[in-house]
């Protein structure tokens, strides 16, 4: 099959799922929709490649917004921020050997937490704050939620389906015969 037909197919299919697992695990909570989508990041990169990973990392936080899932427009480019970080060093650090396989699950679980934290815990929702607010474009409540969904539990999510994706990866990878 030729190689640009097979990343397009690939990249639908992993973009497809990830769609349908944010809509259906929506009702679920940050957890269960979090760790489902950085599961699919996971495998999506580790399968595919890095160009894939990217393309599902980018496209995803607006999906989650057109759900309804990701609260405010304005993290939509913190969460794309984040999942790039995370499939950039899942590809980078993991390769056959099972220490790099755990060191790139952990290190690309707290570079995506740091990542998110840092944009949105303190900078919109800190440095960016006041402005935002006089214009409008945050409103209080969200100003007090953010921190908190953007704190560690993207960490443990990150956590969770970076775990689920790199035991699922291999073998689908060997089943794919890549």
């Amino acid at each position: 099959m030729n190689k640009k037909v097979l990343w397009i197919t690939e990249t639908a299919l992993m973009l497809a799922l990830l769609i349908a697992l944010q809509y259906l695990t929506k009702g679920f909570g940050q957890m269960v929709t979090g760790s489902c989508v950085n599961a699919i990041l996971a495998i999506c990169v580790l399968v595919a490649g890095l160009g894939s990973g990217f393309t599902v990392a980018l496209i995803s936080p607006v999906a989650a917004f057109l759900l309804g899932i990701a609260p405010q427009v304005l993290v939509v480019p913190a969460i794309m921020l984040g999942n790039t970080v995370f499939v950039a060093l899942l590809h980078l650090i993991a390769k056959k050997s099972i220490v790099s396989r755990v060191l790139a699950w952990i290190v690309a679980a707290a570079c995506k937490f740091a990542v998110l934290y840092l944009v949105v815990a303190q900078l919109v929702c800190g440095v960016l704050a006041e402005p935002l607010l006089a214009q409008g474009l945050l409103k209080q409540p969200m100003l007090q939620a953010l921190p908190a969904t953007f704190g560690i539990a993207q960490f443990v999510t990150a956590l969770i389906g970076g775990a689920v994706g790199l035991l699922i990866a291999p073998t689908l990878k060997k089943a794919l015969k890549k």
